[in-house]
């Protein structure tokens, strides 16, 4: 009886015996597994540190320890301008959100409008107008643009004077006239014909209105036009 008693007792410390030994093993691997990854650690600290110095010693001329802590400071000095400028962007991000379905319906009113001027016809007269001033620079030189630019009142004064009523109605008439006009000479006019024509006061009225044409159009500036109203 006493046999079967220290029996179970023996067995039941092998059964501690072989609980501590699994655990000690357990234990060891732990260990060992943190052992390598402190090394693993140390190597890839080591590269990090020699690859940041590396890369310091480029900017080692241009920093000082003095600068990060005065870059510190202004940071800390700073913080809340920090913070009010972050506050200011997350209300300016909620506004985008906010314009974006705003935008949309603009840009299709835009894009509607440019379809009703397309179809008007307003972008194919702005092509034209482009291929006239491209003709315009093609063709014409800088000293044309020039003599026009030194000429362009007593152009603009001839284009008014054309342009008034009086002499809009005379070229009317004058236009008129020689769409009407068929005379036809169906005989042999002699010397003596003309001269008897010429006794006529109308021939004679309208020699000398012709006369008084070319006259005034060959002088400068009007001054036959101005001596003949000092006259009358």
């Amino acid at each position: 009886m006493e046999n079967k008693h220290i029996a179970k007792e023996l067995e039941s410390i092998h059964r501690k015996l072989d609980l501590l030994v699994s655990q000690m093993e357990v234990q060891q691997r732990k260990q060992q597994e943190m052992e390598d990854l402190k090394n693993d650690l140390m190597i890839i600290g080591k590269d990090a540190f020699q690859t940041a110095v590396m890369e310091l010693e480029e900017i080692a001329p241009h920093f000082q320890t003095t600068d990060l802590v005065h870059l510190l400071k202004n940071l800390l000095r700073n913080i809340r301008n920090l913070t009010r400028m972050m506050e200011q962007m997350e209300g300016l991000i909620d506004f985008m959100d906010d314009l974006k379905p705003l935008s949309k319906n603009m840009f299709g009113e835009v894009m509607e409008k440019f379809n009703t001027l397309d179809r008007k016809g307003y972008f194919d007269f702005m092509r034209e107008a482009a291929a006239i001033l491209d003709t315009i620079v093609t063709t014409f030189s800088t000293e044309d643009i020039r003599l026009l630019r030194e000429n362009i009142t007593s152009i603009l004064l001839t284009v008014k004077n054309l342009t008034q009523p009086d002499m809009l109605s005379t070229m009317n008439n004058a236009v008129g006239f020689y769409k009407k006009m068929d005379i036809e000479v169906t005989e042999d006019v002699s010397f003596r014909k003309i001269i008897q024509e010429l006794k006529d006061p109308e021939v004679k009225r309208g020699l000398v209105f012709m006369l008084e044409f070319v006259k005034n159009m060959a002088a400068p500036n009007g001054a036959h036009i101005n001596g003949n109203n000092q006259n009358h």
